[in-house]
């Protein structure tokens, strides 16, 4: 059984969201009148928020992006120190009196601050693949090439990691010397009235999932219901895969464009006009990190509870879409004891009806805010896995893990969908946990217990099963 403080906290947890939500409730038309389009991605009254930070001062950098001038639609991205590899790599292939001159170990990930000489001799290969006195193969030297800027508004110079204050920039995305990993979209939970992607239990889970899963995580801050109901969260979720498909695209037209390469005085003119209009159009568009290190045809979606179905409503559409994603390919999705129900109950529905932190009674509420109420029904597609014509054949489905909670009340739905899958011969293992509770990985008081630390390791692990260059060397 959860512990006592669980418990408690659960009754103190319900409490406060039966206020909000029988407030949001009383005049449900007056919010959605008062607020625009533009909506709400989170309630600060309601959370702690953590800024941003990009420093690696823990592992891990952010940043945050407004990615739709028409609404609220954010994304937070997690970068994990694990990009600099390559450096570390490069760094240990110089020659031993190099290393003996920089003092630091083979087992040391390198110190990137910029004054020492020896790091300049790295940043000078990372950069340019050569560490020849600072000439290139073309026999140009690096330190005239200084003053001129690539596509993406980095000189040669600014490939640095970081800068003065430690904020990293980015290495320069024109060369292909910088180490690309999978990109992950995180829908965080809620019930798809509260929560969001920076507030602080999803910031630090976030931050967990980068380290463990070794990838780029994109936390999408999606518009909240009342003020947008359904479809404005699900369409939110589908707007960054496609804004995800647009940076692969302008970073790789970008990209071509500063390379070109000048023999003579005419073609350095056109050259320069092709390289200004890259600068105008793909620096002020492309972001940096995404450009150097994002790696879309190794995209994965995970949800945690409504979150959950906002993952599951992206992959079909991924799936419909096809190729007219390229680059971006969704390899895998995890929900995480995803925010189902269903008209006729189960099992788990009667005899946990009344379970921790998230009950039957408040759920239906929260479902309330959030379809439209001319459509609502327990049964409509966004919150019924298994009704037909919710999309493509489950068999087109990407891999799937499914992670449910033994006192969870929307369990036994989650788990029959997982077992469709199976049928229909898609990798869809189900992880079922004891003792725990709805949102036992992602609640701030739970993230710093075995259980949530457990859950994660068991997503990495089989997450790399399909984000793996090498292929499949992780399995169970």
């Amino acid at each position: 059984m959860p512990s006592v403080g669980v418990k408690l906290y659960s009754v103190y947890f319900k409490f406060l969201l039966k206020h909000r939500l029988q407030n949001r409730m009383q005049n449900p038309h007056a919010l959605d009148e008062s607020s625009s389009s533009f909506g709400v991605t989170s309630r600060p009254d309601e959370e702690s928020i953590a800024p941003s930070n990009p420093s690696f001062t823990d592992g891990v950098a952010t940043k945050d992006i407004h990615i739709d001038p028409l609404t609220s639609l954010s994304v937070r991205i997690f970068l994990p120190d694990t990009c600099l590899a390559s450096a570390d790599t490069d760094f240990k292939s110089q020659p031993n009196k190099s290393r003996a001159k920089d003092n630091r170990g083979l087992g040391r990930k390198p110190n990137f601050d910029s004054g020492s000489d020896a790091n300049q001799v790295l940043l000078r290969r990372n950069s340019f693949g050569s560490s020849n006195g600072g000439i290139t193969p073309r026999g140009e030297n690096i330190h005239n090439q200084s003053s001129r800027r690539n596509s993406y508004g980095f000189s040669p110079d600014d490939a640095s990691v970081k800068s003065e204050n430690g904020v990293y920039g980015g290495y320069n995305p024109a060369k292909n010397n910088c180490r690309r990993v999978p990109v992950m979209l995180q829908f965080h939970g809620g019930g798809f009235v509260s929560g969001s992607n920076d507030s602080v239990a999803n910031d630090l889970f976030c931050r967990r999932i980068a380290k463990v899963c070794d990838v780029i995580v994109l936390a999408v801050g999606y518009r909240l219901a009342p003020e947008n109901r359904y479809p404005a969260a699900f369409e939110d979720g589908l707007k960054v895969l496609h804004w995800l498909a647009k940076q692969a695209n302008l970073a790789e037209c970008s990209k071509s464009l500063g390379n070109t390469r000048a023999n003579n005085g005419t073609d350095l003119r056109k050259s320069d006009v092709q390289r200004s209009v890259a600068d105008a159009f793909g620096a002020s568009m492309v972001e940096p990190w995404l450009a150097a290190h994002g790696d879309p045809s190794r995209c994965v979606l995970l949800g945690v509870s409504c979150g959950g179905n906002i993952a599951d409503y992206v992959a079909r559409k991924a799936v419909e879409a096809g190729k007219l994603l390229d680059p971006v390919k969704v390899v895998a999705q995890v929900l995480m004891y995803p925010f189902f129900i269903g008209s006729v109950p189960t099992h788990s529905e009667i005899k946990l009806a009344n379970s921790y932190f998230y009950d039957k009674a408040m759920c239906i509420l929260l479902w309330k805010l959030f379809l439209p109420e001319k459509d609502f029904s327990l049964d409509h597609p966004a919150a019924n896995p298994l009704v037909p014509g919710r999309g493509p054949p489950l068999k087109r489905m990407p891999p799937t893990m499914t992670i449910v909670a033994e006192h969870d009340w929307m369990r036994d739905r989650a788990i029959a969908y997982s077992e469709e899958l199976r049928k229909v011969n898609v990798d869809a293992p189900l992880l079922e946990y004891k003792d725990a509770v709805h949102e036992f990985a992602t609640l701030g008081m739970l993230l710093s217990t075995p259980q949530a630390q457990a859950c994660a390791e068991d997503i990495a692990i089989w997450v790399k099963k399909y984000i793996s260059l090498r292929g499949h060397e992780f399995s169970y």
